[in-house]
């Protein structure tokens, strides 16, 4: 229909004269627009929009490749959960640090499993399957990863030490400082030796005063306790001073300077040595042998025995100058029971000191050890025969206290080889052993009863049940 009419109208101007031709022609130009705008507003929108071909298909190209990466991204960087057996890993798979992961020779496989459940299992706590891991791998390398983490280490134990030297200084303040102070407060710091010979100074000071002396050699027994002080002291020719204080004529002075040296003689070979060629072993001797207090003794005796003990050129040196005999002298006197214990307790660790030397050499099986052969050059054994020592040693069981009884048993004891036929002949021993025997298993029944299988008591009836065998 509209063919038709837009057909007649066109033919209509023919007839027309030029005048009236101008308004048809308008009038047919908004026919026309009209039909034009009727047909656009029924028409899709989205078929006559302007559109920039080339950006729609660029973003279009970025969308597929984001999800591609992502779906990539998911694929390779997903977390295996590894347990504690052996499992396959998948091409792509991250693996938790400290993994144990191998290939399967057989199957050409990569197979991971935990090394440690307890170690790892906090780790993997908060994990979950399939979740991604944040690494940005076109901004760090492995080796950028690696000298990252070898900073943080190193930042760390800077920030520990620092840390520590922090604690520290809060605790205690720097020696420098304590100096300072104690020069404004006339305080003076010390070292040890410096302590050490400002003693010997003090007590070798004739202008000191004998309870300065005594004062003095008192400190010093603390300090030469201690092996290097002991050498220190010897260095400066402070040793030798105190071992010319043996020489006094005041009893407290011989019997403090015995103190330290006893002290000083323990276990110290390089002591020792000197002691023995700066005559303290003679000197020693004198005082036991001579009438002093009972007090200056004990301490004397004690300087002897940590002079002897393990020095067996000492020991050498003692036979030949009679300290056998001193010995002898002193346990016969009267009210020296205390002395009598810790000599026996001496001879004693002298006698088993040679035997252990010996039982060394033959289980090491060498023919000629120099300490073996220092032991042999002393004759202990015939020289305690000689000067009555096994008569003494069995006397001495009459004493009345159970812990002197057990060092006389045991020096009987080391004494058998040598004294076997002196003990048979003492009729006097034999009953004493009889009547501790009674006395002891009385004592060990006791013991028995209250649930103490291996008392004291029961020790001291098995040593003198064994000497009582050995001497029937």
């Amino acid at each position: 229909m509209h063919s038709k009419k837009f057909w007649s109208l066109t033919m209509v101007p023919q007839s027309l004269p030029p005048s009236r031709m101008v308004p048809l022609g308008m009038l047919l130009g908004l026919l026309m627009a009209s039909c034009f705008t009727f047909c656009l507003s029924h028409q899709n929108p989205n078929e006559f929009a302007l559109i920039n071909s080339e950006k729609s298909s660029t973003k279009e190209s970025e969308r597929k490749e984001t999800k591609a990466e992502e779906d990539l991204d998911t694929e390779v960087l997903e977390v295996f959960h590894p347990t504690q057996d052996w499992q396959a890993l998948q091409p792509g798979q991250a693996v938790p640090a400290g993994s144990h992961v191998r290939l399967n020779l057989q199957t050409g496989a990569r197979e991971v499993k935990l090394q440690y459940e307890d170690k790892f299992r906090n780790n993997l706590k908060g994990l979950k399957r399939g979740r991604r891991l944040d690494i940005n791998t076109n901004t760090y390398t492995s080796q950028d990863l690696k000298s990252a983490l070898a900073k943080f280490k190193e930042g760390a134990e800077v920030e520990s030490s620092k840390a520590r030297q922090a604690e520290v200084k809060r605790f205690f303040r720097p020696i420098e400082e304590l100096k300072k102070e104690f020069d404004e407060l006339n305080v003076v710091i010390e070292t040890d030796m410096q302590i050490m010979v400002r003693l010997i100074n003090k007590f070798n000071s004739s202008s000191s005063s004998l309870e300065e002396k005594i004062a003095a050699l008192f400190d010093l027994e603390y300090y030469v306790h201690q092996m290097d002080n002991a050498q220190d002291l010897l260095s400066f020719g402070g040793l030798q001073v105190v071992i010319n204080g043996l020489n006094s004529t005041e009893p407290l002075v011989k019997e403090y300077a015995a103190f330290v040296l006893g002290a000083a003689f323990s276990s110290n070979p390089k002591v020792q040595v000197e002691a023995v060629e700066g005559g303290a072993l003679q000197k020693l001797l004198v005082i036991l042998a001579t009438e002093q207090p009972l007090t200056a003794k004990k301490k004397v005796l004690f300087a002897l025995c940590s002079l002897l003990r393990h020095f067996p050129y000492a020991q050498q040196q003692f036979l030949k100058l009679g300290g056998l005999q001193v010995l002898r002298d002193l346990v016969q006197e009267k009210s020296t029971e205390v002395l009598a214990v810790r000599v026996v307790t001496l001879l004693y660790d002298l006698v088993t000191e040679k035997m252990f030397a010996e039982e060394e050499a033959e289980l090491t099986q060498d023919t000629s050890p120099e300490k073996l052969h220092q032991y042999r050059q002393v004759h202990l054994l015939p020289g305690l025969r000689e000067q009555g020592w096994c008569e003494i040693t069995a006397h001495l069981l009459a004493l009345p206290e159970h812990d002197a009884r057990e060092k006389v048993l045991q020096t009987l004891g080391a004494l058998l080889a040598t004294c076997r036929d002196l003990y048979h002949q003492d009729p006097q021993l034999s009953r004493t052993l009889s009547s501790l025997q009674a006395e002891y298993k009385a004592l060990a029944a006791l013991e028995l009863q209250e649930g103490e299988d291996e008392g004291y008591f029961r020790e001291l009836l098995a040593s003198i049940n064994s000497l009582l065998k050995e001497l029937r």
